[in-house]
């Protein structure tokens, strides 16, 4: 449920809660995570002298979502493992999420095999040409097949419908610092009372709140992984080749290339870069596919 550096919280089918460390052999292992127990992991654990838990077993998970260490580069960290959707918090002001950001988070979910869903909140707050921008983005995104929800944590905007989604399954929220994930957290359950803070009249940005990843379990049933503000999604163990079939109006499109192995940068007779040139496909996405295949080449894994 929640890692604080040496030590876990763990859950018990009975929803018990106990502390829990990992047993020493573990740290022996060539592991290139900088934690190779991450919050949502299914683990065995032996109850010690002193009625501690040690984990003696990592259950294989179903997926996880990864980004490069911070100080680290060669090494890993899981955000979170074992979810059924990721809900990336989105707001267009105060502070505004950009495209670029919205894309590296949706084709790191799509690498993992993670749906995904797009959350706009602050909705009271915006006003005609902030609601405009609202709209620009779901445009470009909800074509592509991602849901897209308008909600309010103070206003309670659509709060009763964001549960129904969330009910009864492992949900990831994200998003940067200073889009209002905690407080949506604490609305959608007022027994939580994470911490929050607000953003800075100087830069426009978040402050951090959340420190470490941690599983709440909801009133209504299921559980939410809150993770620390990213700033940025290192785009991890990705080939250069492959970062276009994570963009699905790429892949649709790439069948059309004349050559099999066009990577959509200057190539002859390229479907996608003629799908930019229309308007079929978003150049605000187009640019995202290209500084991500110019970070690979830079900065390979």
């Amino acid at each position: 449920m929640k890692s604080t550096g040496s030590w876990y919280s763990v859950r018990e089918d009975s929803g018990n809660m106990i502390n829990a460390r990992m047993r020493g052999k573990f740290r022996l292992d060539n592991i290139q995570h900088t934690n190779p127990i991450a919050v949502g992991d299914f683990v065995d654990y032996e109850i010690d002298n002193e009625g501690n838990g040690v984990i003696s077993k990592i259950h294989d998970r179903k997926n996880y979502i990864i980004r490069r260490s911070v100080n680290l580069s060669k090494k890993t960290h899981i955000i979170a493992s074992n979810i059924d959707r990721a809900f990336l918090v989105v707001t267009v002001n105060n502070p505004k999420t950009s495209y670029g950001f919205i894309d590296r988070f949706l084709i790191t979910a799509e690498a993992y095999h993670i749906p995904a869903t797009l959350v706009f909140n602050k909705m009271d707050s915006y006003d005609e040409e902030q609601l405009e921008i609202v709209e620009d983005y779901k445009f470009v995104y909800e074509p592509l097949g991602y849901k897209t929800m308008e909600v309010s944590a103070v206003s309670g905007l659509n709060l009763e419908n964001f549960k129904s989604e969330l009910k009864g399954i492992i949900t990831l929220f994200s998003g940067h610092s200073g889009v209002g994930k905690s407080t949506l957290l604490n609305a959608l359950n007022p027994n939580l009372t994470i911490k929050t803070s607000e953003v800075s009249d100087f830069n426009q940005k978040g402050q951090h709140t959340t420190t470490f990843a941690e599983m709440h379990e909801w009133p209504f049933g299921g559980f939410c992984i809150d993770t620390p503000g990213i700033k940025e999604f290192g785009l991890v163990d990705m080939e250069k080749e492959e970062i276009q079939n994570y963009f699905p109006e790429i892949f649709a499109k790439k069948i059309e290339c004349k050559f099999d192995n066009c990577i959509h940068l200057n190539e002859p007779k390229c479907a996608v870069i003629e799908s930019v040139e229309n308007g079929e496909i978003a150049s605000s996405r187009y640019e995202s596919y290209v500084g991500f295949l110019d970070e690979i080449q830079t900065n390979p894994y």
